[in-house]
């Protein structure tokens, strides 16, 4: 069928640079295994990640592997080391924004510059390591992210909105803080009654899709591992 006139095709971007028939799962993800996801009172999401100082080894390469396949299994968007573990300034994303363009990749050592002028935009915000709760928060508009890749190559990226968001929020996981704690004390206590009833079914959730990739389910402690 021909394409339509005026109607703009979806682009996939692999760190800021257009790719074509990339597939539905990254191949990171076919080749990773699902990990446990970190929850909120665990020391490794609230101290900040060590930065990385060996590039393209495997260790980093298969710990990016492994934090696709965790992020398609819990059906997330992005990812940061510390939510599998890992004290590294590392995370993963892989989301598609208002237009319909699909945007991914692996940034290490990433370092996030607000826009300014751009104007702050509040949208219902989650995370994966506060299993099925949400809450409204205010994010700057626009940001510029700089970073490398796993090889050590420079990465400069600029986002909106979504995009934004996901950069601004993968990032602070880096520096030990989460989403939560930009809430307000009713905010946070609301947050958590959510996560204690969800939690059960989002896990269960996991365990399915992890079954239906192929992948072995990670083990999660009937309780939050981290309480708080």
């Amino acid at each position: 069928m021909p394409r339509i006139f005026g109607r703009r095709r979806p682009t996939t971007y692999l760190l800021g640079e257009p790719v074509s028939d990339w597939p539905a799962y990254a191949p990171e993800s076919e080749r990773g295994k699902a990990l446990r996801i970190t929850e909120i009172g665990e020391p490794v999401l609230h101290t900040p990640a060590r930065p990385v100082t060996e590039f393209g080894t495997p260790e980093l390469s298969r710990l990016v592997d492994d934090m696709f396949a965790t992020m398609d299994v819990a059906e997330g968007v992005g990812l940061a080391a510390p939510q599998v573990g890992v004290d590294l300034r590392v995370f993963v994303y892989d989301l598609t924004d208002d237009a319909g363009d699909r945007h991914l990749g692996a940034v290490v050592n990433p370092v996030i510059e607000v826009d300014d002028d751009a104007e702050p935009v509040t949208e219902d915000e989650g995370c994966l390591s506060v299993p099925g709760a949400y809450a409204p928060l205010e994010r700057p508009g626009a940001v510029t992210l700089r970073g490398v890749d796993l090889r050590g190559a420079p990465v400069q990226l600029t986002a909106t909105g979504y995009l934004a968001r996901c950069y601004i929020h993968e990032t602070q996981h880096l520096d030990g803080v989460l989403y939560w704690d930009h809430l307000t004390a009713e905010q946070q206590q609301d947050a958590l009654r959510q996560r204690d009833k969800q939690r059960a079914d989002v896990l269960a959730n996991r365990r399915e899709i992890a079954i239906e990739l192929g992948k072995r389910p990670p083990e999660y402690p009937k309780d939050p591992a981290g309480g708080r």
